[in-house]
């Protein structure tokens, strides 16, 4: 064989084309060139990439990477705008705090970044205990309803979050404690079980009326002072209501009996010191903002 037929490509009959001499299974492969526009086109994504790199931070070293001419990074950018936007809060947290939150309420551009802000610091600070939707939960209240505890007007819900709740790390926190009745021999068992039945019927719940109608006395002379004498609750003194269907450790006898006997006090932070003036007054707009916040001043959660 000579060198020339060695070297002689074959020619596919259908196509014309050469075909480089591959062959699997009877296929052969046909030696098409590629189009002109996509060979220049990968020869610019070549050049490109080299511009890229020299201009751009591109190249990773052991601990940073190279610079490039431009010096632009996405940190450096991310940096800068967190730093306008950090001034851009600093001036409405500012305005915060020297505004009145009843005048918050009436700036609308305010009030709408407090609230926002509010919600933000509620997800982070609030909701482990009150619920992401802030329902609450037992031992922990619903701060989407209007029964409270201390007072649900703007400048109440404020104090609250301000200074917590049995919180001794502040000398103006909500102080109240109810008596441990059973545990201090205060009553003794059969009498908290006349009390317990009594306050299911204030409740409106069903109740044993022998119990109840034994209750009435003692009721009166050891739990009236403070939650009233139909059960309303004082919210100065942070006694709930006894007469409606929410309940703080639950409404059940044994519950009842329970919360009698040997009391639970749940204890909430001072978020003041913590947060700031600013930030609890977001706080306290968000909660307000809920729906069962109060417009007077004269109610108390």
């Amino acid at each position: 064989m000579s060198s020339d037929d060695h070297h002689k490509k074959e020619i596919d009959e259908l196509s014309g084309t050469e075909t480089t001499g591959h062959e699997w299974d009877g296929i052969k492969e046909l030696d098409t060139p590629l189009p002109r526009w996509w060979v220049w086109t990968f020869y610019a994504t070549i050049v490109f990439a080299i511009g890229y790199v020299i201009y751009y931070p591109a190249i990773p070293m052991i601990e940073t990477s190279s610079t490039g001419i431009s010096g632009v990074t996405a940190r450096g950018q991310l940096e800068k705008t967190m730093a306008a936007v950090g001034e851009q809060q600093a001036e409405k947290l500012q305005k915060l705090n020297i505004t009145p939150l009843e005048k918050v309420v009436g700036d609308d551009d305010l009030y709408r970044y407090a609230v926002a802000g509010g919600q933000s610091l509620f997800k982070v600070y609030c909701s482990q205990c009150h619920g992401s939707g802030a329902q609450g939960g037992p031992g922990y209240p619903n701060l989407n309803d209007d029964d409270w505890l201390w007072g649900g007007t703007l400048d109440k819900i404020y104090a609250t979050i301000a200074h917590g709740i049995r919180y001794e790390g502040d000398d103006d926190t909500r102080l109240a404690e109810m008596p441990a009745f059973g545990r201090d021999q205060i009553l003794d068992r059969d009498t908290i079980r006349q009390v317990a039945a009594y306050v299911r019927k204030l409740s409106g719940q069903e109740h044993d009326a022998a119990l109840a109608e034994k209750g009435a006395q003692p009721f009166a002379e050891n739990c009236a002072a403070c939650h009233g004498e139909a059960g309303e609750g004082n919210r100065d003194l942070g006694a709930p209501n006894l007469a409606d269907a929410i309940w703080l450790y639950g409404g059940g006898r044994e519950q009842i009996v329970a919360q009698i006997t040997n009391p639970r006090h749940g204890v909430m932070p001072a978020w003041l010191k913590r947060l700031g003036e600013a930030r609890v007054k977001q706080l306290a707009l968000y909660v307000h903002s809920l729906g069962g916040g109060e417009k007077t001043t004269a109610s108390a959660r």
